[in-house]
This record gives structure tokens, C-alpha cells and sequence, in this order.
């Protein structure tokens, strides 16, 4: 299993913007087939930071989600929206292991 946590600050104005692609992002990586989970996460304390949070059942699944139509979409729509480059760091599952937790 592989889990990379997407940070991802947003100008204020488009907001609302990031949420609404970000969601539709999140309804089409949900239907892949080696995806696990999929978070939409806003910071409570800075609304203009989000992190997705996405977990696959391999690294080739993880890949394989960039390939897609739905992501390519997001990537596309959200760039002029960035208030800085996205920053996102991969990470290798220690606990749970058992893919029922998830």
C-alpha cells in the first residue's frame, strides 16, 4: 500500500473553486480499481490549505491514478488557483496492514 498526503494551498478567492473540482477529483479516484481511500481534507485553521489524502493498494495503482481523466481535469482546472506549487510526499503503510481496516 501506498499513501500520498497532497498539501495544496489555495488563493483565497477560488476557494470555492478548489473544492468543487477537488470533488470531482475525489467521485472518479473513489471508482479506481486499486484505490483505498481518497480524503478531501481543509485546514480548520487556514481554509486556503487543503490535503488530500490518497491511498492505494500499490504503487502502480498510484500511478496508474495520474493516468486518469478525472485527475488530469483537477491538475489542469486548479493550477492558476495554487497560491504556491503543490507539495506531495509518498508514504509507505506500517499500520493498518490488514486492507479490512481501510
Amino acid at each position: 500500500m501506498i499513501v500520498t498526503c497532497v498539501t495544496v494551498y489555495v488563493k483565497e478567492e477560488h476557494i470555492q473553486d478548489f473544492i468543487t473540482a477537488t470533488v470531482l477529483n475525489h467521485e472518479g479516484s473513489i471508482q479506481e480499481a486499486g484505490n483505498l481511500r481518497f480524503d478531501v481534507l481543509q485546514c480548520a485553521e487556514d481554509p486556503t490549505r487543503f490535503m488530500l489524502y490518497e491511498a492505494y493498494a500499490s504503487e502502480d495503482a498510484s500511478k496508474a491514478h495520474k493516468d486518469t481523466v478525472h485527475y488530469k481535469n483537477w491538475r489542469e482546472a486548479v493550477a492558476p488557483w495554487m497560491a504556491k506549487p503543490r507539495e506531495g510526499i509518498a508514504h509507505t503503510v506500517v499500520r493498518p496492514t490488514d486492507r479490512s481496516k481501510w
